[in-house]
C-alpha cells in the first residue's frame, strides 16, 4: 500500500472513529434526558392525579353533608339521594388517595389521621340521620350545630389542601425539570449536529485529497495501459493454450467414473455368489440335492443374477455416457477452430425458431435486443453455446409463470462483445453459480435428466475462443448467462 494510501485510510478511520464517538455520546445522552423526561412527566401526572383525587373526595364529602343537612332540615328522603351516592365513593376515593400517595411520605404518614377524620365525619353524618328517622329531629339540628362536624371537615379541608398544595409544587419543580431537559437536549443536538459538520467537513477534505491523487495516478495508468492490447492478446493466448491442457487433463478424470466402477465390482462378486448356488444344484452328479440349496438355486436365477446383471448393465451405461461426454468435450478443445464473420442477428433468429414452438406452447415469449451485429469467430462453437443455453431455459422453466426468454448483444471495450441470455426460469442458488460449470456437476431440484455436461462443455467453448461466461441469477427469479468473445478470433489464431 503506498503512502497516500496509507494516509486517507488513516485519515478516514480517524475521522470514522470521531463521528463514532459523537454519534455514541448523542444517543447516550439523549437516551438518558429521555428516560429521565419520561419519568419526571410520569411523576407529573401521579401528583395531578393525587391532587385531582384530593378536590374530588373534598367535592363528594361536601355534597354528603349537604345532602344530609337538607335531608335533617326538611325530612325529604329525596336529599338522602347525593349523600348515600357519594358515601359510597368516599370510601372508594380514600382506598385510591392512599394507595396513590404510598410513595409520597410526607403525605403517606398523613393517611391514617386523615381516614380516621373521614370515618368520624360519615359516622356523624350517619348519625343525625338516624335520629332524623327516629323522630328526633331536635337533637339532629343540635348535633349539626354542635362543633364536631365543623372541626372534622375543617382538619379534612386543611389535609386535602395540603396534599393539593404539595402535589402543586411537585408539578411545579417537574415542569421546571422537563424545561431544563429539553434545554438540555437542545444543546446537545445543536453541539453534536456542528461537531459532525466539522468531522464531515474533515472527511471531506480528505476525500478530495485523495480524489486529486488517484486522478493523478489515473493519468499514470493511461499512460501505462497504452500498450494493454498486446498483454491482453497475449494473456488470451496463454488462456487458450491452458484451456487445451484442460481438455488433455479431461482424460484421466477418474472421480466420476469410480462410482459406476464400484458397482460392476460388487454385483461382479454377488453374481459369483449365486453362481456357486447354481453349480451345487446343476453340477452335483447325481447327488442328493437339499431343499435349502434347491431354494437359493432357485433364488440366485430368479432374483440375484437378474438383479446383478441390470446394476452392472445401468453402471456400464453409465460409464460409458461419462466417457463420451469427456471425449466429446475434449475432441471439441481439439477441433481446427474457422474464424468466420458471423452475422449475430440472423443466427439468433435461426435458433430461436428452431426453439419458439417449445416456448410458445406455455405462452411464452423469446425478445432480442442487437447492438453488436457481428463477430468474427468460429461459427459451430457459438452456435453450440447459444443452443445448450436455449435448451437450458426451455428445460428449467419456471413451472408457475410462461418463459421470457430475452437475448442481448453489445459491445464491450475496444474489442470484446458481450452476449446475455436472460430468462425468468428456476433460478440458480448464489453457491452453485461457479459449481454450474463443474464437469459432471448439477445444483437445484434434480427433477430433470441430465449427467452435469451441458454447461461445462459451454465454458470449454467459450475458453476455447478467447471468452468467458459467468452467470447473474437468483433462486426462483430467473438467470442471465454473460458470454464475452473477442470480436476478432482471426487475431488470436494467427497468434
Amino acid at each position: 500500500m503506498s503512502a497516500t494510501q496509507t494516509g486517507f485510510v488513516r485519515s478516514t478511520l480517524l475521522f470514522l472513529l470521531i463521528g463514532t464517538a459523537i454519534l455514541v455520546g448523542i444517543i447516550l445522552a439523549t437516551f438518558g434526558l429521555v428516560e429521565r423526561t419520561q419519568t419526571t412527566f410520569e411523576y407529573i401526572l401521579q401528583e395531578r392525579n393525587i391532587r385531582r383525587m384530593s378536590a374530588d373526595l373534598m367535592q363528594k364529602l361536601t355534597d354528603a353533608e349537604t345532602g344530609q343537612r337538607g335531608f335533617v332540615i326538611t325530612r325529604n328522603e329525596l336529599f338522602l339521594q347525593p349523600y348515600e351516592s357519594a358515601v359510597g365513593e368516599i370510601r372508594e376515593e380514600v382506598d385510591r388517595l392512599a394507595a396513590a400517595v404510598a410513595d409520597r411520605p410526607i403525605k403517606a404518614a398523613q393517611m391514617d389521621r386523615l381516614r380516621d377524620r373521614i370515618r368520624g365525619k360519615l359516622a356523624e353524618m350517619g348519625q343525625a340521620i338516624n335520629l332524623v328517622r327516629s323522630g328526633e329531629q331536635a337533637q339532629a339540628v343540635e348535633l349539626i350545630q354542635s362543633d364536631v362536624g365543623r372541626e372534622l371537615m375543617d382538619d379534612i379541608r386543611s389535609m386535602l389542601d395540603q396534599f393539593k398544595s404539595l402535589s402543586d409544587a411537585n408539578v411545579e419543580r417537574g415542569t421546571e425539570a422537563q424545561i431544563s431537559a429539553t434545554e438540555q437536549l437542545q444543546w446537545i443536538t445543536v453541539g453534536g449536529g456542528i461537531a459532525i459538520i466539522a468531522v464531515m467537513g474533515g472527511a471531506i477534505l480528505v476525500v478530495a485529497q485523495h480524489v486529486r491523487a488517484l486522478a493523478a495516478s489515473r493519468r499514470e495508468v493511461e499512460v501505462l495501459n497504452q500498450g494493454l492490447e498486446a498483454r491482453v492478446e497475449e494473456r488470451t493466448e496463454d488462456l487458450m493454450q491452458a484451456n487445451q491442457e484442460i481438455q488433455r487433463f479431461a482424460y484421466i478424470v477418474t472421480h466420476d467414473l469410480r462410482a459406476p466402477l464400484v458397482n460392476i465390482m460388487g454385483f461382479t462378486s454377488e453374481l459369483d455368489a449365486s453362481l456357486k448356488s447354481l453349480q451345487a444344484y446343476v453340477l452335483n452328479d447325481g447327488k442328493p440335492v437339499s431343499e435349502e440349496e434347491i431354494r437359493e438355486a432357485r433364488l440366485a436365477a430368479s432374483e440375484d443374477l437378474p438383479e446383478a446383471i441390470g446394476f452392472i448393465r445401468s453402471s456400464t451405461k453409465k460409464m460409458d455416457g461419462l466417457i463420451n461426454a469427456i471425449l466429446k468435450i475434449s475432441r471439441d478443445g481439439r477441433r481446427q477452430l474457422k474464424p468466420e464473420i458471423v452475422e449475430l442477428q440472423p443466427m439468433l433468429e435461426t435458433i430461436t425458431n428452431s426453439v419458439y414452438h417449445q416456448i410458445s406452447e406455455s405462452d411464452g415469449s423469446i425478445d432480442l435486443d442487437i447492438k453488436a451485429t457481428r463477430l468474427n469467430t468460429d461459427r459451430l462453437s457459438v452456435e453450440q453455446i447459444l443452443g445448450n443455453l436455449f435448451d437450458n431455459a426451455i428445460k428449467y422453466k419456471h413451472p408457475q409463470r410462461p418463459l421470457t426468454l430475452a437475448v442481448r448483444t453489445a459491445p464491450e471495450g475496444r474489442h470484446m462483445v458481450r452476449i446475455e441470455v436472460e430468462d425468468n426460469g428456476r433460478g440458480i442458488a448464489e453457491q452453485d453459480h461457479e459449481r454450474i460449470f463443474e464437469l459432471f456437476r448439477r445444483s437445484g431440484q434434480q427433477d430433470k435428466s441430465g449427467e452435469g455436461i451441458g454447461l461445462a462443455h459451454v465454458r470449454s467453448l467459450a475458453r476455447n475462443l478467447g471468452g468467458e461466461i459467468t452467470v447473474r441469477s437468483r433462486l426462483g427469479e430467473g438467470s442471465t448467462f454473460v458470454l464475452r468473445l473477442p470480436s476478432d478470433l482471426s487475431r488470436l489464431v494467427r497468434s
